[in-house]
């Protein structure tokens, strides 16, 4: 599918976790964008209306409507951004550390966000009192085995050197892991790599103390 001239537009929440992926992702290729605020917890969820159902119909964020079409889930979308707009690359072209990148990226995605109660508010519900012992849980154990692996495949950024999708997903999951108090001293790769990251405009802009819709409250110095 070639590329349209509509301006894509961005669905998403300033502390979306997988929204902030989605940012990173936008910004080092380069591609402008209009962005569209879905506020998860004023009036009950603005993703619970009939008219974002319509967008997206899990009712989540992000959702990336581009080239005439709409996406959704985080991975899924910066897959679809580097298959039509590949540079720079966020996949290494070497089989191996593709697979590397795509099983750390999962491990994150699916291994430690969904289950970790800040970017997710069905858990949070679930979960009631507790949940900062619930989300403690599941980042330790999370971090402890993507500690193991980075181990192996780290340079200065998850994969050697250059980023690829699985330092977008590393980022997002630090600051929920200091959201929520959890002790970093243990993961000590884990955190270079994330300082290192921290220091590109790319993260540093998509920051979600520097949304359009990030509270008063909560916004950092440009």
């Amino acid at each position: 599918m070639m590329a349209t001239t509509e301006k894509p537009v961005l669905f998403g929440y300033f502390r979306s976790s997988c929204s902030w992926r989605v940012r990173i992702a936008l910004a080092l290729k380069g591609i402008e964008y209009d962005n569209h605020p879905i506020n998860l917890i004023k009036d009950g969820g603005q993703q619970m209306t009939d008219e974002y159902k319509r967008v997206n119909p899990m009712q989540q964020v992000p959702a990336l409507r581009i080239d005439g079409v709409t996406f959704s889930q985080s991975l899924a979308i910066i897959e679809y951004l580097e298959e039509t707009r590949p540079h720079p690359p966020l996949l290494p072209r070497d089989p191996i550390k593709r697979a590397q990148c795509r099983m750390i990226s999962e491990h994150v995605a699916s291994g430690i966000q969904p289950i970790q109660v800040s970017s997710n508010l069905y858990v949070l519900q679930k979960v009631g009192e507790g949940k900062m012992e619930w989300a403690q849980h599941f980042i330790k154990r999370g971090f402890q085995a993507l500690e193991q692996l980075l181990q192996e495949t780290s340079g200065r950024y998850c994969l050697g050197d250059e980023v690829t999708m699985a330092d977008l997903c590393l980022v997002p999951q630090v600051a929920n892991a200091e959201r929520y108090k959890v002790d970093m001293s243990p993961y000590p790769t884990i955190s270079r790599i994330n300082q290192s990251l921290l220091q590109l405009k790319a993260f540093h802009d998509t920051h979600p103390s520097r949304q359009p819709d990030t509270p008063p409250e909560l916004r950092a110095d440009p």
